[in-house]
């Protein structure tokens, strides 16, 4: 006995609406993407370049809001508007607080981290924003940084960019390397004298098969060999 198999074409694309929905999806899709770009201007170039939390928050909003609309046939396109004034709103009494006060300011976007002072990690801060090893390193090498000792300082900064002063190149010293497994196969025991970095903090010092392989500034006691080439810029 032969079993068919039927397929309703009809509602597998128009579901339980009819072909003059279509109509009607173009023309609210059209509405609100000129309501989104209006609220997108609103916010100025600094929301659509980098976005704050308070920003990604207005933004994830009137997407969500946006959304439904343009293909739900029940949800109107009033209530839709509704939302959008109430959020742009909300954002513009927001960052009237925020320029106003810094603790409000602090509160909703944190502040500025150090995370690499003089070639080192400043471990402290390093585990409070939870990053990866090869997560940072990976963006170090976009900067054309190749190893710790051409950093003087790395800044996180609210928006999540990455800030890095450099030393000159007759400052550069030797330092972790941030290569691609770099921090493979690290060194059980210094068999020749030469710079070694510690692969948890990036504490760089002159070894030599006599020296203590304890860190002495976070105690761990697993080094690689330390690099000094200059930046090529």
């Amino acid at each position: 006995m032969n079993h068919m198999i039927t397929i309703d074409w009809s509602a597998l694309f128009l579901g339980t609406e009819d072909w003059s929905f279509l109509t009607e999806v173009a023309l609210r899709t059209f509405i609100m993407f000129l309501i989104i770009i209006i609220g997108l201007r609103f916010m100025g170039k600094r929301g659509v370049k980098q976005l704050s939390v308070v920003e990604l928050v207005v933004i994830l909003g009137l997407g969500s809001a946006a959304g439904d609309p343009m293909f739900y046939k029940e949800v109107g396109l009033a209530f839709t508007i509704l939302v959008f004034l109430i959020i742009i709103m909300l954002y513009a009494a927001l960052t009237y607080i925020v320029g106003k006060s810094k603790k409000v300011e602090n509160l909703l976007e944190g502040k500025p981290v150090c995370l690499i002072q003089d070639g080192v990690f400043v471990l402290e801060n390093f585990k409070k924003e939870n990053l990866g090893s090869d997560e940072f390193f990976a963006e170090l090498r976009l900067k054309g940084i190749s190893h710790l000792g051409q950093v003087e300082t790395a800044i996180e900064e609210t928006s999540g960019e990455l800030s890095v002063f450099y030393y000159s190149d007759a400052e550069i010293k030797p330092g972790l390397s941030v290569m691609p497994d770099s921090l493979n196969n690290p060194l059980k025991r210094i068999d020749a004298a030469g710079h070694y970095s510690c692969i948890f903090c990036a504490y760089t010092e002159h070894k030599t098969s006599a020296s203590s392989l304890v860190c002495p500034k976070c105690k761990k006691k697993e080094w690689v060999k330390a690099t000094s080439k200059k930046r090529i810029s």
